[in-house]
């Protein structure tokens, strides 16, 4: 039985995963603050386990390297649990978005049969990617703070932009000394798609701005509307109290 795309298993699959998400959370209420940080952060290590099985597996570990967003979070992940900061849970409030849309958008991996380790591997930490972050709101183990959507959006561009660089690099190496895939193919990278688009939303916006890296700074507009869901209430307070300190002064 395959996964499919937008089929009944698929669409299955997402609902079985928010009701994973949302027992989780009804079952670690009940415990103590380190019980639950003990739980998500043994959890939190399904990502990094994703990441060796697909560089251990498929044979080809420059075209599985750490580098996409969701490998990112899936890296940082860990410590943001562990350490309950609250730069890093801020930031990956944001970054679960990249494994919501991979869990959701999912045309590549359409074919994975749902009883296979490969969906195994790509299914569950993807959950938990944005789960956990969730859940660390939910439970209150860490706050969310207006002030971080700054670092959020920095740390965000700098990582995107190295992320662009070491492309370059790579494809210009493996283009130089010829290496070849399974099939034969030139191996050519395209972490984070600062290439080019994977995906027809990622077309539209290279359509508009048909240059690497570039195009993808019209996700910005959504970026910025999807955080302001998440802190529209911090953030009227804090137009409140900048108008009230205002009319003080």
């Amino acid at each position: 039985m395959t996964w499919g795309s937008f089929g009944v298993v698929h669409i299955a699959s997402l609902v079985l995963g928010i009701g994973l998400i949302i027992g989780l959370y009804f079952l670690l209420k009940r415990f103590s603050a380190k019980t639950q940080t003990i739980v998500l952060g043994i959890l939190s290590f399904s990502g990094v386990a994703a990441i060796l099985y697909n560089l251990l597996m498929w044979g080809s570990p420059l075209e599985y390297l750490p580098f996409h967003l969701c490998s990112l979070t899936a890296m940082v992940l860990p410590f943001a649990v562990w350490t309950r900061s609250k730069v890093l849970n801020n930031l990956l409030l944001f970054w679960g978005l990249g494994a919501l849309l991979a869990l959701v958008v999912n045309t590549a991996q359409a074919n994975f049969e749902i009883f296979s380790w490969t969906f195994v591997f790509y299914f569950f930490p993807h959950l938990l990617e944005i789960g956990i972050p969730i859940l660390m709101f939910g439970l209150r183990l860490v706050k969310r703070d207006v002030r971080c959507i700054g670092s959020t959006l920095v740390i965000t561009l700098v990582s995107y932009t190295i992320i662009h660089f070491i492309n370059i690099a790579l494809n210009d190496y493996l283009l130089t000394n010829n290496i070849l895939d399974y099939a034969g193919n030139l191996i050519q990278v395209n972490y984070m798609y600062s290439i080019k688009p994977e995906n027809p939303v990622l077309q539209l916006f290279y359509n508009i701005i048909p240059y690497p890296y570039w195009y993808m700074f019209l996700s910005l507009p959504l970026i910025v509307v999807y955080l302001g869901c998440f802190y529209r209430k911090y953030i009227i307070l804090w137009f409140k109290e900048r108008k009230k300190a205002k009319k003080q002064s």
